[in-house]
């Protein structure tokens, strides 16, 4: 005898903050250990981010540290896709150690194609919903280090995968 079920789950506004709240979480421990973020602007970007999550908005977003030339030297991306587990992962464990002297922070969103297929208007509301005021652009370059895949963060059936750029240890 053998059984079969099929559950399912809709993305909501309550699984989109609280992966919106993991990313978050890594830009407080990232601004314990390297500053240059202020909480006010930590507060918009969980914003943003959670807006843009509910909509199925986003491929993938990033921040952390780039040189003068445009080159990462410690940076967190993460990368939107669905999900088989309704399993959380634990944030934090961010890399501790890169000298970010001189260096300065960057916030970088690449939109899904979602994004691409709403008309004009309803970008425009979606950007009015949300404090933060985005420009087109090209993230940086990799500096002198390399990915590391760290952890994975899941809700209503959508992960978000978080990679570190860590600087090579001299």
């Amino acid at each position: 005898m053998s059984y079969t079920y099929t559950t399912t789950e809709t993305f909501t506004k309550t699984h989109a903050r609280r992966l919106a709240a993991k990313v978050v979480a890594d830009m407080h421990q990232c601004q314990t250990w390297y500053g240059g973020i202020s909480d006010a602007e930590i507060e918009e970007y969980q914003e943003e981010l959670a807006v843009m999550l509910l909509g199925g908005y986003v491929k993938s977003y990033e921040f952390g540290f780039k040189t003068s030339d445009d080159r990462r030297v410690v940076a967190w991306r993460y990368t939107v896709g669905p999900a088989g587990d309704l399993q959380g992962g634990r944030s934090g464990g961010l890399y501790s150690q890169a000298e970010v002297a001189g260096a300065k922070t960057f916030n970088f969103m690449t939109y899904s194609d979602e994004w691409h297929a709403l008309d004009a208007a309803e970008k425009d509301k979606t950007k009015a919903s949300h404090p933060i005021n985005r420009v087109s652009g090209q993230p940086p370059q990799d500096g002198n280090g390399y990915w590391e895949t760290s952890r994975t963060y899941v809700s209503g059936g959508a992960a978000v995968t978080r990679e570190e750029f860590r600087p090579w240890q001299t």
